[in-house]
């Protein structure tokens, strides 16, 4: 347990919350903590989780951007359903695709020591967050999924501050899948 972990911690907490508050604030304190935990996750050797977190860098500021389009006049953001149930799940089998793809890589150019389960994780949380920058209900299902599996990694890994966190984010996940399904679901586009 470093200071660092801390802190990346405690802004990675404050980010999910603020996301489930649908808040446009959340994407740069998610910035902040992936900067962070791409650090701690150097530091672990989780080095998909390490990368994973520049492209959250990324994929926060788009969520910004995209989220602007989407503030109402209290400051909240309008949730959107997912366009079609067949895409969502063609999401699903390329990120399986590209999960498997990074973990051949991870096993043959890393010392990662679990490759399979660094990169599919990895790739899941890819998909969940852009789902959420595109306003999409259904984020949450995935990120509560995924959550549960990275409690396990990152108790194996002995990360146990980040190990609580990511069984908070599960709960955070639940809340913000009911606190998303308050309102009605306008349709959406592409």
């Amino acid at each position: 347990m470093t200071t660092l972990e801390w802190m990346a911690a405690l802004a990675s907490a404050l980010g999910v919350w603020l996301t489930g508050q649908r808040l446009v604030v959340c994407w740069p304190v998610l910035i902040l903590a992936s900067l962070l935990y791409g650090m701690v996750f150097m530091q672990a050797a989780l080095y998909a989780d390490a990368a994973l977190q520049g492209v959250f860098v990324v994929l926060s500021a788009y969520g910004w951007w995209q989220w602007f389009s989407g503030v109402q006049v209290w400051g909240s953001v309008q949730v959107v359903a997912y366009p079609k149930v067949a895409l969502m799940w063609r999401d699903m089998g390329l990120t399986a695709i590209a999960g498997l793809a990074l973990a051949l890589a991870l096993h043959d150019w890393t010392d990662d020591p679990t490759p399979t389960a660094d990169a599919m994780l990895s790739a899941y949380s890819i998909l969940a967050q852009f789902w959420s920058a595109r306003r999409y209900r259904q984020n949450w299902l995935l990120w509560m999924a995924v959550d549960v599996l990275y409690t396990v990694l990152f108790l194996e890994r002995a990360l146990w501050v980040t190990a609580a966190l990511y069984a908070a984010f599960v709960v955070l996940a639940v809340r913000g899948w009911q606190k998303w399904g308050q309102t009605p679901l306008p349709p959406v586009s592409g």
